[in-house]
């Protein structure tokens, strides 16, 4: 199930000199956000023609002028994220030979953003690295959603909006009117996230897993900061890759006494075993945003996708029109 996004259309949102001067490419990636972007904005997907030879290289044409043009290209770097991530710098530096007055980077997904920090000796960095090749490509500008950590929008030498699906979240949560509800952080590094998500349901208290990851993608759950018996807990992460965090903390929720456990984050990665973790049974419903298109065979029953497509359309037009993208989030 797909619910709509809080803002709606607007009906009068460019005029014909604005809507000329606006251009909106999709990249492979989510075709079906793009075009919800484009149905908010009132204007049509740019043509572009892209290919991929039997060697595996891709091809990238512009099929109309751009030149003088504000150039927004919408590309989460997903699954597979590395071809993904090669189309939008080829889609960069495409516009840019074309003349394009300014080229923005629309990522609701920052692939490698994970790997934002050395944790050990002779580590890559390639969050920054990203933000590199983004940068070298190309562009002017990088529209981000609920990157891995704040930080990252450091990692770029040129303007970086970062923006979060917290309202679209928050209001979906607000109309089921749960009683008795605690916001839950799933790690420690998360609770500046569910704060926020905390104090826009009615300042609801909150409550802190404890964990020790072992290796990558998998997390052993060891105590819980808070009290959620006989509570409605709510689990709030900015992404849910393998499950392992999230269904591991929802179990030891249960174990201390929550009566019911909903999941929420913006990014559905759904790398396996996600799903068969996530339809076990411990979740009352699970709640992503369609920043990463969610196939068929990732589908269960206690899913509700939600759509950012009004959020995203709404701050592509507040950085054209050089208006506040910070008072959407106050």
């Amino acid at each position: 199930m797909i619910s709509s996004a809080t803002l709606p259309a607007k009906p009068t949102l460019l005029t014909l000199e604005d809507k000329s001067r606006l251009k909106l490419f999709s990249g492979s990636s989510n075709s079906a956000l793009s075009r919800e972007v484009a149905r908010y904005l009132g204007i049509d997907l740019g043509p572009m023609v892209r290919k991929q030879f039997a060697d595996g290289e891709l091809y990238v044409q512009i099929q109309e002028s751009i030149r003088g043009c504000d150039v927004y290209l919408i590309q989460p770097t997903c699954r597979p994220v590395n071809d993904h991530l090669m189309e939008l710098l080829i889609m960069i530096d495409a516009c840019r030979r074309a003349s394009a007055r300014q080229i923005t980077a629309v990522i609701p997904y920052y692939g490698y953003a994970r790997a934002d920090r050395k944790t050990a000796g002779r580590e890559s960095i390639t969050a920054k690295l990203v933000a590199n090749l983004i940068t070298k490509a190309g562009a002017n500008r990088v529209l981000a959603m609920d990157l891995h950590s704040s930080q990252i929008q450091g990692y770029f030498d040129i303007p970086c909006d970062h923006i979060y699906g917290a309202p679209v979240l928050v209001d979906y949560l607000a109309s089921k009117r749960l009683s008795d509800l605690v916001v839950v952080s799933p790690d420690v590094g998360g609770v500046a996230r569910a704060r926020a998500i905390a104090k826009r349901l009615n300042d609801a208290p909150l409550a802190i897993i404890d964990k020790r990851r072992q290796a990558h993608n998998v997390a052993e759950v060891m105590n819980l900061i808070g009290d959620v018996e006989g509570k409605t807990a709510v689990l709030v992460d900015d992404m849910i890759d393998t499950g392992g965090t999230i269904s591991e903390g929802a179990r030891l929720l249960r174990a201390q006494g929550a009566r019911q456990v909903y999941a929420c984050a913006t990014h559905a990665v759904f790398s396996p075993p996600a799903v068969e973790r996530l339809s076990s049974g411990v979740f009352e419903e699970v709640i992503v945003t369609n920043t990463i298109p969610v196939p068929a065979d990732r589908q269960f029953e206690q899913l509700t996708t939600l759509t950012i497509a009004n959020l995203l359309g709404e701050t592509i037009w507040r950085i054209h029109e050089e208006s506040s993208v910070s008072s959407m989030f106050r």
